[in-house]
């Protein structure tokens, strides 16, 4: 039985006899294996055993495991780890096996990376399935992300208005550890007072994803200075180009559906909130607009392409591309040094 995340502790009464917790997300996989190893200790399983699918490991260890009685007479945990996902053969017939034989004190936990949809469909899959709860652990975007983000808000009893969600959001969607980890800091920092983007600001500036935030700003509103510096500095803190790379996109993407509009002579205030940019944001990127053209936005583009290509294809972090990719943002620079190819 397919359980989501959030809805797995109103699944746990009685425990299954398995539980399948598969998925990239890092925090969901610990918060679905916490909730279940809290709910099996209150159901007297104190007992922990840990198995990982390895070069010497045996499935004859899980079987004897499964036959074992517990040294300390408690109900026990046996919970192993598929880092590829794939029992083989030799793995499905034993979890198969195992399946066929009831323990009601023993509860088998499986843990491993995301799962293709022909691996539900094997026999070693719909055995487990059947007689337990599948937790498939895949991090939430858009919407399902502001609803998470929402929820964990409330979980921590912080007071946030419409716009510093919105930051958050921005700052944080993908990556729910560093959300969660984010949402603890203001706990402590204002457990009681409402919180406003300017805090935020001042709580999150030294962390190194928020000042790439602070680059792709300074570039949108043409502070070729600042830009420079915080690229350097980025670089020297070992930041990974991937982040940067992704936050330049993200950017420019907006840019492009908020110049296409004004092109065809569409009002923004509607792209406004479906983009989720607040107020303190858009005269941001009403600096970008009334500058760049739209030929100027899809060179961009481009340019940030021909980096992540580069990246991708030859492993070189492009950081003289990325600079001179920051000087095109002002149209003056880039009728000058568009047309230039750095190899």
């Amino acid at each position: 039985m397919r359980v989501y995340p959030d809805q797995l502790s109103r699944q746990l009464a009685p425990l299954p006899q398995c539980c399948l917790i598969f998925g990239d997300d890092p925090w969901l996989c610990e918060q679905s294996r916490a909730a279940l190893h809290a709910e099996a200790k209150r159901q007297g399983f104190e007992e922990k055993i840990q198995l990982t699918q390895e070069t010497g490991f045996s499935w004859n260890d899980l079987y004897e495991q499964w036959q074992a009685m517990s040294l300390f007479s408690s109900r026990r945990i046996i919970e192993l780890t598929l880092p590829q996902a794939k029992p083989g053969t030799d793995g499905s017939a034993m979890l198969q096996t195992l399946m066929q034989m009831d323990n009601p004190d023993v509860l088998l936990i499986l843990t491993g990376p995301k799962l293709a949809a022909e691996q539900t469909k094997s026999k070693w899959f719909k055995s487990l399935d059947a007689k337990g709860v599948y937790v498939p652990c895949t991090t939430p975007e858009g919407s399902q992300f502001q609803r998470w983000l929402d929820n964990r808000i409330n979980h921590y009893g912080l007071s946030l208005a419409r716009d510093p969600r919105e930051m958050l959001f921005a700052l944080y969607e993908g990556n729910l550890l560093a959300a969660d980890q984010a949402l603890q800091l203001l706990q402590l920092l204002s457990p009681n007072d409402p919180i406003s983007c300017e805090q935020l600001e001042q709580y999150f500036e030294d962390q190194s994803r928020f000042s790439v935030f602070q680059l792709t700003d300074a570039m949108l509103n043409n502070q070729q200075d600042k830009a420079q510096h915080i690229l350097s500095q980025l670089k020297s803190e070992g930041v990974a180009m991937p982040i940067i790379l992704w936050s330049l996109f993200k950017e420019l993407a907006v840019l492009l559906q908020l110049k296409t509009a004004l092109n065809n002579r569409e009002s923004l205030q509607g792209l406004w909130s479906k983009l989720r940019i607040w107020d303190k944001r858009k005269p941001i990127y009403q600096n970008a607009l009334n500058r760049l053209e739209l030929a100027h936005i899809e060179t961009l583009l481009a340019g940030a392409s021909a980096i992540e290509l580069k990246l991708k294809q030859q492993g070189i972090e492009d950081w003289t591309g990325f600079s001179h990719l920051s000087l095109l943002f002002d149209p003056r620079a880039h009728a000058k040094l568009a047309h230039i190819v750095l190899d």
